[in-house]
């Protein structure tokens, strides 16, 4: 009785390890590219507007594309990424808010957002830059 009840820890492990590969899901260490610009020019803008960027992405890799973390250089910058991968030879977007409530009137900003994927390199930084009247 105590050998069939030693097992079932075992059985349980292998069950679960078994159904993870047919199951279609990434693999651990796919890695794929990605064409994007890192560069949005939002021109001059007013002090206290909220600056939107958009970054379009494109898959250029085999296999689907994966963004983990995302940030912005400060609290004034908020980017949102894709929450579902984006196949091969498929496009998505990232956007980033920047509020400018507390920027300096004619200076020249620039804010970036640091993005995390499954491709080599696997940090991209993405910039915002702008002129505040």
């Amino acid at each position: 009785m105590r050998a069939k009840i030693k097992m079932i820890p075992f059985m349980f492990l292998f069950l679960v390890l078994s159904s993870c590969k047919e199951n279609g899901e990434l693999e651990v260490g796919q890695k794929t590219s990605m064409r994007i610009d890192k560069v949005f020019e939002a021109g001059e803008r007013v002090k206290g507007e909220v600056v939107e960027a958009v970054f379009n992405i494109e898959n250029t890799g085999r296999y689907p594309l994966v963004f983990g973390e995302i940030k912005g250089s400060c609290s004034c910058t908020v980017a949102e990424k894709p929450e579902a991968p984006i196949l091969p030879g498929e496009t998505g977007l990232i956007t980033a808010k920047v509020n400018t409530e507390k920027f300096r009137n004619n200076t020249e900003v620039s804010k970036t957002i640091t993005l995390m994927a499954n491709t080599e390199p696997n940090r991209v930084v993405l910039k915002v830059k702008m002129k505040i009247k």
